[in-house]
């Protein structure tokens, strides 16, 4: 075999294993489900976990610009459960139980907890309410989410490291914390 069919060989034996990569991509994606039954858009799981990425983040009644603003969100890092999309929106539930439609631009997949309780929540060294406190998450604080184990989440903000307890925040959970098909603009129920 001359060297010019050896590095043709090469790659189109790339540019195979990229297709592959890329297929197993598509069809990975297409399992993942809306609570309707339908494929999601992108591909990702619904519910899933997001984050805003502004401190002004219209909330609309529909997807798209010419839905109505049903209020503003100001609270860049804010967590909030995506539970249906489009291709453009995602239907999120945020924090106070409340449904409503942001645009996919403001929302990013880094991961936040929120302390919506009254009370401060220690955040402790290691994964055991007994391991001392490092710092306490004020509440309506959010802090970086790192992992989740064992009933413990790793948080950080600034230079502190530690550990909360899973069920004390807000943006582990894995069930649906809102039903999709609720209309936008509603609180809980």
């Amino acid at each position: 075999m001359s060297s010019k069919a050896v590095v043709r060989f090469k790659s189109f034996r790339r540019i195979a294993v990229i297709a592959a990569v890329l297929g197993l991509g598509v069809f990975a994606g297409a399992s993942a489900r809306m609570p309707d039954g339908r494929p999601t858009p992108t591909g990702l799981e619904v519910p899933r976990w997001v984050t805003l990425k502004s401190s002004q983040v219209r909330a609309r009644q529909g997807p798209g610009l010419d839905y109505r603003i049903l209020w503003e969100y100001r609270a860049a890092g804010l967590p909030v459960q995506v539970i249906a999309e489009t291709r453009e929106w995602r239907k999120i539930c945020d924090p106070d139980g409340s449904v409503a439609w942001i645009h996919r631009t403001v929302a990013s997949g880094r991961r936040s907890v929120f302390n919506r309780s009254a009370e401060e929540i220690a955040i402790h060294s290691g994964r055991s309410a007994t391991s001392s406190v490092r710092a306490r998450l004020s509440p309506r604080s959010i802090v970086s989410l790192d992992e989740c184990e064992e009933g413990w989440c790793r948080v950080r903000a600034r230079k502190i490291r530690g550990w909360v307890p899973e069920r004390a925040v807000f943006g582990t959970q894995e069930r649906t914390l809102c039903n999709a098909a609720r209309p936008a603009g509603a609180g809980r129920s």
